[in-house]
């Protein structure tokens, strides 16, 4: 019957869910560390700890020396002990004897308690971070533990705690301890103090979380989430597109009579959520960015050198509505688009617009054009100003004027745009390619520390740091560290510093031989083939050649030269050429077969080549054919 020691170990494996071996393999260790610190041995000694589950003993066996005297009852042992249980031992042998001091059971319960505790509580913090490790980004529930001034503490699954800090909590939310809440994972980390969680519900992504879950659409991918833009407690601001025709993504958020969208609104403290349909066109974006205010027009100024911009001109009425309340609706547009906005009523715009027209070069033109509807503009902008109602006719023609100037400004801005990027390509293209494959920090001629700094401002490679001299070097003295000596010892590595030239082979042709005859050879391959030799066929060309020279000499003795006659007897002296050509290519096939083995004679009426006439350049063309598989011929 097993002891109560054995009952115990086993039950606390079986509840804690740990392996076997490896708290034997804690408590052995543990045990040996115990031992050496009671008796005071050597870390050098072999220390082993054999332990009887059955009767829960444990015995200590410690490597000693044999001896016929002991100085130290630590390491040595007398000859007539060590032959008890070694019977062939001799004086100098070293042996394992037992060394159980007598009060090594209080100790050695003690430390089996402290091993196997510090096993289960590095077991379970494994486990715990194992599995919560996987839930980052993800929302998981939990009941509040504890509340005060700084932070909240949030009991979860497996005995584990999660922190969240004030300010990553909504706002004006109070929690009350057992309260249940979900919360998003933002990180998981194993200190040296434990496991730390930390939670929260003032995250973007603890929205994108809960629309993925109340929406279907949106978790199977029909609806997608585009951009977020949030002020937690207060107001919200959302993107949606369709990736799927016949789909609308935001009837889809919103659910019939809002139920979906309420939904996620209860379980943000009543934070206010504004669902818009996201679009490629950026003016098209913006202006629905702005939503609930109308918008008269959007006008984009994608500056050069600072952030892009964007012009919103809006009725008056709609001016407080658009801005929002301490600008929060014109700083969530911002956020969720990702441009700059400026928003102005049209009586403003307007009146900038006049201002623009007088005073810039550029739109001297435009401003001859529109003279007469300055006039009146400037007519209605003093009557305003004095407090008159403009009709709608009025305030329709003020804002058509606006928009034929801002539209003007905004063409002339995007050439300068193109321009600029136009240049930036031709410095990029002006830099060789391997500039782009050599680390910023193989670039010889700058301390490393600069290279350090350079590498911190997203300059990777070499080819970076050639482009940012070369397009904007003032970027490269705004960086902490960069001073002006500084960046002349940066400009003068990357002038100086010349890439090895390419090396090209040059292909060397075969020279044409000139005295050859007016016969061109086609030669597509270099694979050598049993076929006539090129001499004898050279040998046969020239013969041919001799024969029709005498046949034209014939002709003219006869005095029969003539347009029609001469047309007749060349295709006449053709047709005999061939014949008498193709009679002589079959009588050396039948010559070349005899010459090969049995195996090759099916092919012996295939020739290795054909003879032609070209008209076009009046002389014989000799087309060669290689055998690439013995049944088969093939044009080469």
């Amino acid at each position: 019957m097993k002891s109560e020691f054995a009952l115990a170990f086993n039950e606390v494996l079986e509840e804690r869910g740990l392996p076997r071996d490896v708290i034997l393999a804690a408590l052995e260790s543990a045990m040996v560390s115990a031992y050496r610190k009671a008796v005071g041995a050597s870390a050098a000694q072999d220390v082993q700890i054999v332990m009887d589950f059955d009767t829960g003993n444990v015995s200590v066996f410690a490597e000693k020396e044999v001896s016929d005297s002991i100085t130290d009852y630590r390491t040595e042992v007398l000859l007539e002990e060590a032959r008890k249980t070694y019977p062939d031992t001799e004086l100098g042998d070293l042996v394992m004897v037992e060394s159980t001091p007598a009060d090594f059971g209080r100790i050695a319960a003690s430390t089996a308690k402290q091993a196997i505790q510090q096993k289960i509580r590095d077991a379970e913090r494994q486990r715990q971070y194992e599995h919560f490790s996987k839930q980052v980004g993800e929302i998981i529930s939990g009941i509040v533990q504890a509340v005060n001034s700084r932070q909240a503490t949030i009991g979860l699954d497996m005995k584990a705690e999660g922190i969240m800090e004030k300010k990553d909590m909504i706002p004006n939310e109070r929690f009350r301890i057992h309260d249940r809440i979900r919360a998003y994972v933002v990180s998981v980390d194993d200190t040296n103090k434990g496991l730390k969680i930390e939670l929260s519900r003032a995250h973007r992504n603890f929205l994108r979380r809960l629309l993925e879950n109340e929406v279907p659409e949106i978790f199977h991918g029909i609806v997608e989430i585009r951009s977020i833009a949030r002020e937690p407690g207060q107001r919200a601001k959302v993107a949606v597109s369709a990736t799927q025709q016949g789909i609308d993504p935001v009837g889809a958020c919103v659910g019939q009579r809002g139920v979906r969208i309420q939904a996620i609104v209860r379980e943000l403290h009543d934070e206010k959520i504004d669902v818009i349909e996201w679009s490629p066109d950026a003016a098209v974006y913006i202006s629905k960015a702005i939503s609930p205010a109308r918008v008269s027009g959007v006008y984009l100024n994608p500056s050069i050198h600072e952030h892009k911009t964007a012009t919103v001109v809006v009725p008056e009425d709609q001016l407080s509505l658009a801005i929002g309340r301490e600008g929060q609706n014109a700083r969530l547009a911002a956020k969720l688009t990702g441009w700059r906005i400026d928003i102005m009523s049209v009586t403003e715009a307007a009146a900038k617009a006049l201002t623009n027209l007088r005073e810039d070069e550029s739109l001297a033109a435009l401003a001859e054009q529109e003279a007469e509807t300055m006039v009146r503009v400037e007519e209605l902008l003093q009557a305003k100003s004095e407090g008159r109602v403009l009709s709608l006719d009025d305030s329709a023609l003020i804002g058509k004027f606006v928009d034929r100037v801002e539209r003007r400004g905004e063409a002339d801005r995007k050439d300068e745009v193109d321009a600029h990027m136009a240049e930036l390509k031709t410095i990029r293209d002006s830099i060789d390619e391997r500039a782009y494959e050599m680390s910023i920090y193989e670039v010889p001629g700058i301390k490393e520390h600069i290279l350090v700094i350079l590498q911190e401002n997203k300059l990777e490679t070499f080819g970076d740091l050639i482009f940012a001299v070369r397009s904007n070097p003032d970027e490269i003295l705004s960086y902490n560290g960069i001073g002006p000596k500084t960046y002349e010892d940066i400009l003068e590595a990357v002038n100086s510093f010349k890439f090895p030239d390419i090396e090209v082979e040059e292909e060397v042709g075969e020279p044409e031989d000139a005295d050859k005859a007016d016969v061109i050879v086609e030669v597509t391959d270099a694979v050598s083939v049993d076929e006539t030799p090129a001499v004898e066929l050279v040998e046969e060309i020239a013969e041919v050649e001799t024969e029709a020279e005498e046949v034209n000499e014939e002709a003219e003795a006869t005095g029969e030269a003539g347009d029609d006659t001469e047309e007749k007897s060349f295709e006449e002296l053709f047709r005999l050429d061939s014949m008498r050509r193709e009679k002589a290519t079959a009588e050396d096939d039948e010559e070349l077969q005899q010459m090969v083995p049995d195996k090759k004679k099916k092919a012996k009426k295939r020739r290795g080549y054909t003879i032609e006439y070209d008209p076009d350049q009046d002389t014989d063309v000799v087309h060669y054919k290689h055998r690439k598989s013995e049944d088969s011929w093939e044009d080469w």
